[in-house]
C-alpha cells in the first residue's frame, strides 16, 4: 500500500481569498499521486471548505493557534503550503518542521504602486501565483477556474422567488471598496429588471435603505447563509459585485459578473478568475488614470482624499443590462 503523501494547505482569511485557493487544493489533489490534502483556516471560514470534496481533512482554529498546532505536529505533514503568508502561518510552518512552500505576497511591488504609481506588477492572477507556490510539486492548472460547493441540503424555498433577477452584492470589507449609497441608487435605478440585494448583518441598514428608494429591489442583506446567497448567486442571470467575497463565489459559480473597483485595482490579481474558454461575461467598472489610485492594496474606511472619486466618478451609460436579461 503507497504511502500517504500528506499535504497541508495554510490560507487563515478571508471569503474571497480563501476561495481563490481552490485550484490548488483541486490541482493537488487530482495530479499527486496518493495525496492527502488537509486545509487549515480559521473556525469562521469552515462553511467555505466543509463541502469541498478534494480535501481529506479540515483544520479549524479559533483563539489558541500554539496548543493547536502543537496537536496539528502530530499529523506528521509531508509538505506544508502557506498561501497565507504572514506572521502566524510562519509560526504554524516552523513548529510543524515539514518541507514548506510559502507563497510570495509581492508586498514590495504593491507599495511601489500604491505610494508612487510605479507599475511593475507581474501580469499575473493571484490564482496562478498560488498555483506558482506549489509549481516545483509537478502541479499544473487545469484551466477549470474556482470551486465552491454548495452544501446539498441548502435552498431558498422560503423567499419563493418565481421570477428571473439580478444579485447584487452591495457589501466590502473596507468602506472604499463600496459605493456610497446614493452612486448604487443611480445604478439600481438604471436597471430595467429584479434586482435582489445580499450582504451581511453590517449591510442591513443600507439594503433597507435602497429597496426603499428602488422599486425594482428585493432586500435580503443579512437574512442569507454564505450557501443560501451562493444559491441565489447560481440562478442569477447577472451578479454585480464590489471587489469582495461574493465576487469569487460568483466566479466559482461560472456566472455573468459586473465587478466594481474603487480604491483597488484589478491589476493587483484579484479579478474574477473564470474557467478557460468560458463564455462567461466579466466586465470590470472602474475609473481609471486617477493619479490618487489606487490609495490601498487592501482599503480604508474613508476616501484619505475625501472626494472619493474612484467612486463618485463611475458612470453607467454604457452597460448594456438587457443582455442579460434575454434567453
Amino acid at each position: 500500500m503507497l504511502k500517504k503523501n500528506k499535504i497541508l494547505i495554510i490560507r487563515f482569511s478571508s471569503i474571497g481569498d480563501i476561495v481563490l485557493t481552490t485550484p490548488v487544493i483541486r490541482c493537488l489533489k487530482q495530479q499527486l499521486p496518493n495525496a492527502e490534502i488537509h486545509f487549515l483556516t480559521k473556525k469562521r471560514f469552515e462553511s467555505l471548505l466543509i463541502d469541498n470534496p478534494y480535501i481529506d481533512q479540515l483544520h479549524l482554529f479559533d483563539k489558541n493557534l500554539k496548543s493547536f498546532t502543537l496537536e496539528l505536529k502530530q499529523q506528521n505533514f509531508d509538505v506544508v503550503i502557506d498561501l497565507h503568508n504572514n506572521l502566524r502561518s510562519k509560526f504554524v510552518r516552523v513548529l510543524l518542521s515539514a518541507k514548506t512552500f510559502k507563497f510570495n505576497k509581492i508586498n514590495f511591488e504593491k507599495w511601489l504602486m500604491v505610494t508612487f504609481k510605479i507599475n511593475i506588477l507581474p501580469i499575473q492572477h493571484i490564482v496562478d501565483r498560488y498555483l506558482e507556490t506549489c509549481s516545483t510539486l509537478n502541479v499544473k492548472n487545469d484551466g477549470k477556474g474556482l470551486d465552491f460547493f454548495i452544501n446539498a441540503q441548502t435552498n431558498i424555498d422560503r423567499l419563493n422567488i418565481n421570477e428571473s433577477y439580478f444579485v447584487y452584492a452591495i457589501g466590502g470589507q473596507h468602506e472604499t471598496k463600496k459605493m456610497p449609497l446614493n452612486k448604487q441608487i443611480e445604478l439600481l435605478n438604471s436597471i430595467n429588471f429584479k434586482v435582489i440585494l445580499i450582504g451581511g448583518k453590517e449591510d442591513e441598514k443600507q439594503g433597507k435603505e435602497l429597496a426603499l428608494k428602488c422599486s425594482n429591489v428585493l432586500n435580503l442583506c443579512g437574512q442569507l447563509s454564505i450557501h443560501e446567497s451562493a444559491l441565489l448567486i447560481k440562478n442569477a442571470r447577472l451578479v454585480i459585485t464590489h471587489d469582495t467575497g461574493m465576487m469569487h463565489i460568483a466566479a466559482a459559480l461560472n456566472k455573468n459578473i459586473i465587478s466594481i473597483w474603487g480604491n483597488t485595482i484589478p491589476a493587483f490579481g484579484m479579478s474574477p478568475y473564470l474557467p478557460e474558454h468560458s463564455i462567461t461575461k466579466d466586465i470590470q467598472l472602474e475609473v481609471k488614470d486617477l493619479s490618487c489610485r489606487p490609495c490601498s492594496k487592501i482599503g480604508f474606511k474613508t476616501c484619505p482624499k475625501k472626494h472619493f472619486n474612484c467612486m463618485n466618478l463611475l458612470t453607467f451609460n454604457d452597460l448594456n443590462f438587457k443582455q442579460f436579461n434575454e434567453n
